[in-house]
């Protein structure tokens, strides 16, 4: 530090600089390459496509509002206004932990959609209802298309969803050397496995008069309660497909009824359809990971902004001495840049 003071103002600038120039330069290269295998894995596979939450616009405004008032910082130390430079990179720093806050809050609407970092199937395989267990309500079958689970055709009320949640809660949990038993007998409900009614002897559960299911199907059907009690129908994302959310193959869109895929009206060939069933939510893991490591590099920068704004407050920076702040200023509003290009990217492409 001492041999860097020693050096031409100039010479030393233009160092400090040209290191931050690197650095930005890597982080560049690193997300473009991010982007890019994005862009390439959704050419020729299922890949799923939806609104950004909330949180991601509030924490734009909050980023670009700290990249002001870092400038108004900046300026305010070059005219010797101690106050205004203490009270901007306050304001700073207040600004980037609230753009870490909302972009926490971004990924909790996330998951509140369904929408998960691990790599989860876009369609639900484990526990689907009909595969292997349905259930009747009231004598008549509940059906699932989509996530939506009707009868005769109409959607299920929220009382009688509630009602079927709490049915189907008791089968949650299963061990391997303990059989599920029936603890709510609620007579609205029945349980029919491979298109046959369960049979309940001793509060224990039968496939017929002799043989009680088995740990595999017992585990079938706690995945299908699990299932239930997250209102997730075909899809683990949250809501109606077309409408909350789309489905893309290859770039065309998908259409979705009776179970089944279509292409405008033409129905996808069978393995495509399994394909489906297969395919991971690439796309999320991929918008987690992009956002994620943003966030990453701003807590670092904000340790950093955090160490700039301790200096102000003891009168390190002023007219003369600010090349600290400047180079400070120029990667926090680069960070704020790529930020907006990934939510642009997001936007129009995820």
């Amino acid at each position: 530090m001492n041999y860097e003071k020693q050096l031409d103002p100039q010479v030393r600038e233009k160092m400090r600089k040209n290191l931050v120039y690197v650095g930005i330069f890597s982080i560049v290269m690193l997300f473009a390459g991010f982007t890019s295998a994005y862009i390439v894995m959704m050419g020729d596979s299922f890949w799923l496509k939806y609104p950004m939450p909330n949180g991601f616009w509030l924490s734009s405004i909050t980023i670009a509002a700290s990249s002001l008032t870092f400038v108004l910082a900046i300026r305010s130390a070059k005219k010797d206004q101690q106050g205004k430079l203490k009270a901007f990179m306050s304001l700073t720093v207040l600004l980037g932990i609230l753009f870490v806050f909302f972009q926490f809050l971004g990924y909790k609407e996330l998951v509140n959609e369904g929408i998960n970092p691990v790599n989860n199937h876009i369609i639900v395989t484990d526990g689907r209802y009909g595969d292997y267990f349905e259930v009747r309500y009231k004598g008549n079958l509940i059906q699932v298309d989509g996530n939506k689970f009707m009868i005769k055709g109409k959607e299920l009320s929220d009382k009688e969803f509630s009602e079927y949640q709490s049915f189907m809660k008791q089968f949650e949990r299963v061990k391997q050397n303990k059989p599920l038993t029936l603890s709510n007998d609620n007579k609205n409900f029945e349980l029919v496995f491979e298109s046959q009614p369960v049979l309940i002897k001793n509060k224990r559960l039968f496939k017929n008069d002799s043989t009680a299911l088995d740990f595999v199907d017992e585990m079938r059907l706690s995945f299908l309660a699990l299932h239930a009690k997250d209102k997730r129908g075909d899809f683990f994302i949250r809501g109606e497909m077309g409408k909350d959310f789309h489905l893309y193959y290859k770039s065309k869109e998908l259409n979705y009824k009776d179970r089944s895929f279509y292409v405008e009206e033409k129905k996808l060939e069978p393995y495509l359809q399994i394909k489906a069933m297969e395919t991971a939510d690439t796309a999320s893991s991929f918008l987690y990971l992009i956002s994620v490591l943003h966030v990453l590099h701003i807590l670092v920068a904000l340790i950093y902004l955090i160490r700039l704004t301790i200096h102000s407050f003891s009168g390190r920076f002023n007219s003369s001495e600010n090349l600290s702040l400047r180079v400070g200023g120029i990667f926090w509003h680069f960070l704020g840049l790529l930020w907006a290009y990934l939510l642009l990217f997001l936007i129009f492409i995820h």
